[in-house]
């Protein structure tokens, strides 16, 4: 890990250890509270799976499809509130967006992170965000953070809490 990683690693850990202190548990932000600007083109990156078998570029998606990104961790209790919201989006859009679950690496090694997708049954594709570098583009303020990117590839929504309506942000990326 390069200074500059560990750098990231810490602040974010920081910035994930304060949001307790100022966003109650599984209380949504609204959108654009924090995070990237909505209408904004969206960053592509390309990372391995959580279980290492394959790297999937967001690439492929953006600008063909509709992507919800979830930015997530084991350890995080908004995470887990968002659970149900997640799959009944899934549910509804199955087959037109595009979900793909981003494990952020703080405090949490791939084997615990492809480990806690397979006992949840988590929903999509589950990435493992090693170098940080997905979370700084996407400007990742805390796990529980979703964005919400129209088939234009423009940012449509971020939100951040266990209690976001991942249904109705899924909307305004169609």
């Amino acid at each position: 890990m390069t200074p500059r990683s560990r750098f990231r690693t810490a602040l974010a850990a920081l910035a994930i250890a304060a949001l307790p202190l100022t966003l109650p548990l599984g209380a949504p932000l609204a959108a654009q509270d924090l995070g990237l600007t909505l209408g904004t083109k969206a960053p592509s990156f390309a990372l391995k799976t959580v279980d290492g078998s394959r790297t999937v570029d967001l690439a492929a998606y953006l600008g063909r499809k509709p992507v919800l990104l979830e930015f997530w961790a084991s350890w995080c209790d908004n995470c887990k509130a968002l659970e149900p919201s997640l799959r009944a989006a899934m549910k509804q859009y199955a087959g037109q967006v595009e979900f793909i679950g981003v494990a952020v690496s703080v405090n949490q090694p791939a084997r615990l992170a492809a480990a806690y997708a397979k006992k949840h049954g988590l929903p999509g594709t589950q990435l493992y965000d090693q170098s940080g570098d997905a979370s700084e583009l996407y400007q990742t303020p805390a796990t529980s953070y979703v964005v919400v990117i129209g088939r234009d590839g423009t940012v449509k929504y971020t939100g951040l809490g266990g209690q976001q309506d991942l249904v109705a942000a899924v909307k305004k990326g169609l």
